[in-house]
């Protein structure tokens, strides 16, 4: 099997009928006929799965583990007692601590802030 990533889509050729028929059962890729491949959305569940049934191409076990920093950032988040928000949203009133863990997670969902515990604050926030 060979794999290989366009952006965010994972494309496998020359998959073997066993392989096929597991991948085809996890309802998370489609099959071209005219390219005779598989494509999906490279996403972790399935670059997970993937990776229980064979060996990742270095470019796509990269993703999977970034996809994985970035999970395990925003569940930490989640846990957080008592969160700092990332940047000085820009609202009136002061944001309750269920809602400063909400804007951090989508900052850490949407690659806006890196998954690391280094996070960058902007020092003057103009929204």
């Amino acid at each position: 099997m060979k794999m290989a990533l366009q952006g965010a889509t994972l494309i496998l050729i020359e998959v073997d009928t066993a392989q096929f028929t597991i991948i085809k059962s996890w309802n998370k890729m489609r099959w071209d006929k005219t390219t005779k491949q598989l494509r999906g959305t490279a996403d972790l569940e399935l670059l997970d799965k993937l990776s229980g049934l064979v060996r990742l191409a270095p470019s796509v076990e990269a993703r999977r583990q970034e996809l994985r920093r970035v999970l395990d950032a925003v569940d930490r988040e989640r846990t957080n007692p008592e969160p700092k928000p990332f940047y000085k949203y820009p609202v009136k009133l002061p944001l309750y601590a269920h809602q400063v863990r909400g804007a951090n997670m989508a900052l850490l969902e949407f690659g806006w802030v890196p998954p690391e515990g280094n996070i960058l604050r902007l020092k003057d926030w103009k929204g």
